[in-house]
């Protein structure tokens, strides 16, 4: 892949992953208005607006940071499972991409609940947990990403070694 090409891949990354840490955090504001609000219409609104932005917000920027951050790793030097820290990133972002896609009918069912006006809104309850458990772990992968700290898998050595002794 040609360098101009490789950075605004890389650039695309950076971009999808701040934003899916920035609507995580949003969806875990409206989570608290959603538990800490007595108002019924505050209430439902606000689980409206975390189906709204777990689906058209959170899932399709995780989604490309997933897919931008195996495309740069594969086509630079770094590898998929070369180093510890990109195969621990790859497995974390892997393992929170797939709970989010499966959290998010749930998110849709309370959703569906909230706009019905029938049903009382402290039955809606809150979702937290998720939410904040992904974020520490989108946090952990930022840092680990940023400082890439050294450590070769076995693999890694193995490709090394390779390239030592290829003539």
């Amino acid at each position: 892949m040609k360098r101009p090409v490789r950075r605004a891949l890389v650039l695309v990354h950076i971009i999808a992953s701040i934003g899916w840490i920035g609507s995580v955090a949003t969806y875990i504001a409206l989570g608290v208005l959603a538990a800490a609000n007595a108002d019924d219409l505050i209430k439902r609104s606000a689980w409206i607006a975390m189906e709204f932005t777990g689906w058209y917000v959170i899932v399709p920027l995780a989604v490309l940071s997933l897919a931008t951050g195996i495309i740069t790793s594969t086509s630079g030097g770094w590898g998929l499972l070369r180093h510890y820290w990109v195969a621990i990133s790859l497995t974390l972002t892997v393992f929170c991409v797939a709970i989010l896609l499966l959290h998010m009918p749930d998110v849709t069912t309370a959703a569906n609940r909230a706009r019905d006006t029938t049903r009382p809104a402290h039955q809606l309850g809150s979702d937290l947990f998720h939410p904040t458990v992904g974020l520490a772990i989108l946090l952990f992968i930022a840092t680990l990403n940023t400082y890439k700290p050294k450590g070769l898998t076995r693999y890694g050595h193995h490709k090394a070694q390779e390239r030592r002794t290829a003539p």
